[in-house]
């Protein structure tokens, strides 16, 4: 059994997005008013609250303030556990003091168990019923469709979606027996072990021409100050920009799909290095500012992330392995592939080069090939090999460690 998420396109009629407002809303002044609450108990009476408390409040709350009774119990318990959790986060040092939200920054509620809704689908279009709201038409597709656990109901881009997950059984298909190793950047999106190149797609690039179009008008319309109002035009622009923004989006999710599928349907082992992308994208303090707020946002485009995540989970729905490899211990970029030989190398160079064995490729391909290289002598090394393979596998990984010799290289060169 695995468990997914499946997003369906919401569309309600004129009266039922009116209401559909109106609970959003609704649920915006309760999350206000917890951390409000929280916030005043702390500095006032030096009294900390927690989730059952408010909770526990929850019920002389609908009495004072009628109109949250249609809402559902459930619903409402779900939006105090998201101050709660907000609160956890702050306290963890993960994020900031939780802050009060505007209706253009709540995107909508959630409905934590079966009550208060129910899709009627197996899992191609139907229809969503919420109670004291009725039937919502709705559109979408899953690969698998299970037992429905949670739903949330989300409004963006001026669209309402219900976002649905479910308890099911994987049906992907078997992968293929192949094995490769990748290498993900912003010069290349993906170079794998088999010397192919998989081009960065550069959709922010190729959208920012028409951003900073709109953005240009856009200086000559009243903003949002405080205690002014923006002008009717100034949100228009605004909700271009969005529009753009969320097309590119869109046009990335897509490829990142159709690049995991296929990197998927060919290999049963993935091979890949551990990165710190939070790190990695975090920003600068120094002198280059606007040097790495480019390399971020070029790293962000690709999504680097998020496509690790999808090949994760469909080679392991599929049956294969996905292998993350320590960069601090077996530094891809810096080892040849060949021989093991490591050499330090900026990022000017972008083509490997071996002094010690002559072996010449791509930089990025070479990285990869050491990422499949090592994962292979994991891979023989766990699955308990005889012990003359273990012993290569052992002088093996010894090679990336500035301990290598030819008489290692050539004991495992039946193994890679």
């Amino acid at each position: 059994m695995a468990t997914k998420r499946i997003t369906f396109r919401l569309y309600p009629s004129k009266i039922q997005s009116d209401k559909m407002h109106y609970w959003k809303r609704l649920h915006k002044d309760l999350y206000n008013a917890c951390v409000e609450h929280r916030k005043t108990s702390y500095k006032k009476f030096n009294k900390s609250v927690d989730y059952f408390d408010q909770q526990n409040c929850l019920p002389e709350f609908k009495e004072y303030w009628s109109e949250y009774k249609e809402l559902g119990s459930h619903a409402l318990q779900d939006t105090v556990k998201r101050v709660d959790f907000a609160f956890k986060r702050f306290f963890k040092l993960k994020s900031g003091y939780p802050k009060f939200k505007s209706s253009r920054h709540y995107k909508g509620w959630t409905y934590p168990c079966s009550a208060g809704w129910k899709a009627y689908t197996n899992g191609k279009n139907g229809y969503l019923k919420i109670s004291n709201l009725g039937n919502i038409k709705m559109r979408g597709q899953a690969r698998d469709w299970g037992k429905t656990k949670t739903c949330t109901i989300i409004f963006k881009q001026g669209k309402w979606y219900a976002s649905i997950t479910i308890d099911c059984v994987p049906t992907r298909p078997q992968t293929d027996t192949g094995a490769i190793g990748l290498d993900f950047g912003t010069h290349h999106a993906i170079a794998d072990s088999n010397s192919n190149i998989i081009e960065n797609p550069r959709f922010v690039k190729v959208a920012q021409s028409k951003i900073n179009k709109i953005a240009k008008t856009s200086r000559r319309k009243r903003p949002p100050n405080r205690g002014v109002k923006p002008s009717r035009r100034w949100r228009k622009a605004s909700l271009a920009v969005a529009k753009i923004q969320s097309k590119v989006a869109r046009q990335r999710q897509d490829w990142q799909h159709k690049v995991s599928t296929q990197i998927v349907s060919c290999n049963s082992l993935v091979a890949t290095e551990k990165l710190n992308l939070k790190g990695m994208t975090r920003k600068s303090k120094g002198k280059r500012k606007r040097q790495k707020s480019g390399l971020n946002r070029s790293l962000l485009d690709v999504g680097i992330g998020n496509l690790k995540d999808l090949i994760k989970y469909k080679v392991t729905e599929a049956g294969g392995f996905y292998v993350e490899i320590p960069t601090q211990k077996v530094k891809p970029s810096q080892t040849c592939p060949n021989c093991g030989h490591q050499k330090k190398k900026t990022l000017a160079e972008r083509v490997h080069y071996c002094s010690e064995c002559g072996y010449q490729c791509d930089r990025d391909v070479a990285a990869a090939m050491v990422m499949l290289n090592y994962a292979r002598g994991q891979e023989l090394s766990s699955t308990g090999a005889s012990e003359s393979t273990s012993t290569g596998v052992r002088k093996f990984q010894a090679s990336y460690s500035n301990e290598a010799s030819e008489t290692h290289i050539s004991a495992i060169g039946g193994c890679a």
